[in-house]
């Protein structure tokens, strides 16, 4: 199983308009996965096919994303290129969401690597901004975030975090 601090470096090189939202959303799904979205699912299976629908297709692209802890993100560009079914990654997504569960001292330590790294220079932000972000984002109780403006109209992200085991292809 992957550890975080290669996630961090490798999303950093490849997404280098991520803001501190963005890190923290990171290492919120690697603690969490992503179930704090379902709450019914069926709702759950109509917004997926709803926003696949929505969602041109990249033939090119990537199925899975890694985000470690056995984790990944599941593109839906690439969907119809390696023939995951919508409704399957409904399941899985349900079924992830229903296995993986994380602590919040697991996700305060894994904020402490993100410290490190990005004291590295390692991110487009400074351990200022990062600081100033986490104050507010701890009085907020931690909460789950969404994208950035800048990461979302860059890199048009759609996917949804399933464990890794679950996909067939290479992650």
């Amino acid at each position: 199983m992957e550890t975080l601090e290669p996630i961090l470096r490798a999303h950093a090189e490849k997404y280098p308009l991520m803001q501190p939202t963005d890190a923290v959303k990171l290492i919120y799904q690697n603690v969490f996965g992503g179930g704090h979205l379902i709450r019914d699912p069926e709702a759950c299976r109509r917004m997926l096919h709803k926003e696949y629908a929505a969602t041109a297709q990249a033939p090119g692209g990537a199925l899975t994303e890694s985000i470690g802890n056995g984790m990944v993100r599941v593109n839906l560009k690439a969907l119809e290129a390696h023939g995951y079914e919508v409704d399957r990654l409904c399941d899985d997504f349900i079924r992830s969401s229903q296995a993986h569960r994380g602590s919040l001292e697991e996700f305060l330590a894994k904020l402490e690597m993100l410290r490190a790294v990005t004291a590295e220079g390692v991110f487009r932000f400074d351990s200022g901004a990062l600081e100033t972000y986490l104050e507010g984002y701890k009085a907020a109780g931690y909460p789950m975030v969404s994208h950035s403006p800048d990461y979302r109209a860059a890199y048009g992200p759609a996917y949804r975090i399933v464990m890794a085991e679950l996909v067939q292809t290479e992650a």
